[in-house]
């Protein structure tokens, strides 16, 4: 790099959490959208996937952009080595919602952050408990639309953050971007 030049930086997700994570710690940067597919395959741990994912994205924005420092990341729900994802419908909703209710899970952010030179990926695990959910509960909570798109069927940093009774790690990989881990890395770029 060239002293005084500030390389671009370019995050590879349409996650507005995302963005709104990586303004708070003040980097100039843009979004790029590509179109990685979130597919688990078989025999992949849930850490192999997470990590798959995050490094696919980020490399498939460095393909677009091949001079920038591109960040992917990805969040994923664990539970019983299990990996929850979006859910297709309220049933499949109700039914992640309940394998989370009263009890722990896992949930796993990795970032990668790439350039032509280098590649650094750092997965980072949040223990997360939830209180005991009534049906009621979940479908209220169904029918306020923010499950729709969420890994596990909830946001923390939305309504669902009131079944939370506690964490043990990142808030804010929880929400989809570990603030301190992420900064670390793109500090090794720039």
């Amino acid at each position: 790099m060239q002293s005084g030049t500030q390389p671009k930086i370019l995050l590879a997700s349409g996650s507005p959490r995302r963005k709104e994570l990586l303004e708070q710690l003040g980097y100039q940067f843009s979004i790029i959208r590509t179109d990685v597919e979130e597919q688990r395959q078989r025999d992949e741990s849930p850490l192999e996937y997470v990590t798959r994912l995050s490094q696919d994205k980020a490399l498939a924005g460095l393909h677009i952009e091949n001079n920038a420092i591109v960040i992917g990341s990805d969040t994923i729900v664990v539970c019983d080595q299990t990996v929850l994802e979006k859910p297709q419908d309220y049933e499949h909703s109700k039914q992640m919602l309940m394998q989370l209710s009263g009890r722990s899970h896992q949930v796993m952010t990795a970032v990668t952050v790439v350039s032509k030179e280098q590649q650094e990926t750092v997965v980072v695990t949040t223990d997360v408990w939830f209180k005991p959910l009534s049906e009621q509960e979940i479908k209220l909570y169904w029918q306020s639309g923010e499950p729709c798109d969420k890994a596990g069927s909830y946001a923390i940093q939305g309504i669902g953050g009131r079944f939370v009774t506690r964490i043990e790690g990142s808030y804010h990989a929880v929400v989809g971007l570990p603030l301190f881990e992420t900064d670390c890395l793109l500090n090794k770029f720039i």
